[in-house]
């Protein structure tokens, strides 16, 4: 509860000031109060956007309550977590070598990089071996990886499924090994932790900083491009999210186009062909920062005028390295992100894990426990004032 109200008053305090977002958890006390130690500081150095942000800090007020209100326990929030354990692995675990196995998307998205770091940096802590293998969106190859995870006898598996439904074999074989399954971002079946967000509240918070921007800049008149993932059946309500805020917020703006793009490559293709058949468009904005990042690209080759790209937003979510990075460059038209503290995330994977092995049992049924991501807005002005995100200097080493 401290925390959430932490977070709201964050955002009252307009969307420019600073905040480091954190996940929800049984400790979130300290980390409430470093947050807002960081606001103070912020706030200090940061100058406030013009234009009316009461809407932003309903919107985001909303979706906050909505995580706050989300079960705590896998069985409650209804998924299909796991419900036997072999706990001989765990427990030879805690006093032998443990070797983790993970398996992400696609390591060409900023966001899944940011969590293999996080990941990284508490193997190193804690001397555990990490494999980590990249699925290239490919639904088979994910389920291969898993299963060569399986056949060498890894301690554990830490996940983001491509298609939930296509690991349900491997991971229920995994239960019966008494592997450790972590799922984290979509829901993996069978898993023993789970760290996610809820998709459609996530959506909503980045189509709030494009509908402020539109509101504010363009006299709720924009012409918008979303780049999404509806490639990946579980983020398709992330994408529902975005458009359906906009809409409401923005009745007078129009929805040129919905592709997916879920890679800078990709994201910078869907912006070239669509701005060749609407150069209309002046706000892109996306499920994830990687499709947008690409985006920057396309506009920037365009050489629109001065006054147009004054105007122009691009923005997603991840808040990435890369994206913080390309806000700071001069002229930048990436105007905003949300961090869910994707580099935390991958800490708290292997702090699962530890509390695990240092049990010497495998959470089941209602022990499983949900972890939900706080969604917080981050803005060019935040990152100009000081902003950075948390791990992004151990993300770039």
């Amino acid at each position: 509860m401290k925390k959430l109200l932490s977070i709201l008053l964050t955002l009252a305090m307009l969307l420019t000031l600073g905040a480091c977002a954190k996940k929800s958890s049984d400790t979130s006390a300290e980390t409430t109060t470093a947050a807002a130690e960081t606001t103070t500081a912020a706030a200090e150095t940061t100058t406030a956007a013009a234009g009316d942000t009461t809407t932003a800090a309903d919107a985001a007020s909303a979706a906050a309550k909505t995580v706050a209100s989300l079960p705590t326990n896998a069985k409650d929030a209804g998924f299909s977590m796991a419900t036997k354990a072999n706990n001989d692995l765990i427990k030879a675990a805690k006093g032998g070598n443990v070797t983790i196995g993970m398996s992400i998307p696609q390591l060409a998205n900023p966001y899944f990089v940011s969590v293999k770091n996080g990941v990284q940096k508490m193997c190193d802590k804690y001397g555990y071996k990490l494999t980590v293998v990249d699925a290239g969106y490919d639904v088979n190859k994910q389920v291969s990886d898993l299963e060569n995870f399986m056949n060498q006898g890894v301690t554990a598996v830490i996940a983001c499924p491509i298609d939930p439904n296509a690991l349900k074999d491997v991971t229920s074989k995994m239960n019966d090994a008494g592997i450790a399954v972590i799922s984290f971002a979509q829901l993996v079946p069978n898993a023993n932790a789970y760290f996610t967000d809820d998709e459609y509240s996530y959506g909503t918070v980045i189509g709030q900083n494009a509908a402020n921007w539109i509101n504010e800049k363009l006299g709720g008149k924009g012409n918008v491009l979303i780049i999404s993932q509806d490639n990946v059946e579980a983020v398709v309500r992330r994408g529902d999210g975005i458009q359906d805020t906009i809409t409401k917020l923005c009745p007078n703006a129009v929805i040129v186009a919905r592709q997916a793009g879920d890679s800078p490559e990709k994201g910078m293709k869907i912006a070239e062909d669509v701005m060749q058949a609407h150069p209309e468009v002046n706000v892109i904005t996306g499920n994830n920062d990687a499709g947008p990042l690409g985006a920057v690209e396309a506009i920037k080759a365009l050489n629109l005028d001065k006054a147009t790209m004054d105007k122009f937003y691009v923005g997603g979510g991840d808040a990435t390295p890369e994206a913080i990075a390309k806000m700071k460059e001069a002229n930048s038209i990436y105007r905003a992100s949300v961090s869910l503290n994707p580099f935390g995330t991958g800490e708290d994977c292997i702090n699962a894990l530890k509390s695990m092995i240092d049990a010497g049992e495998l959470p089941i049924n209602e022990k499983v426990a949900v972890s939900w991501f706080d969604m917080v807005p981050v803005t060019q002005q935040m990152v100009l004032g000081g902003w950075t995100a948390e791990g992004s200097d151990s993300s770039a080493n």
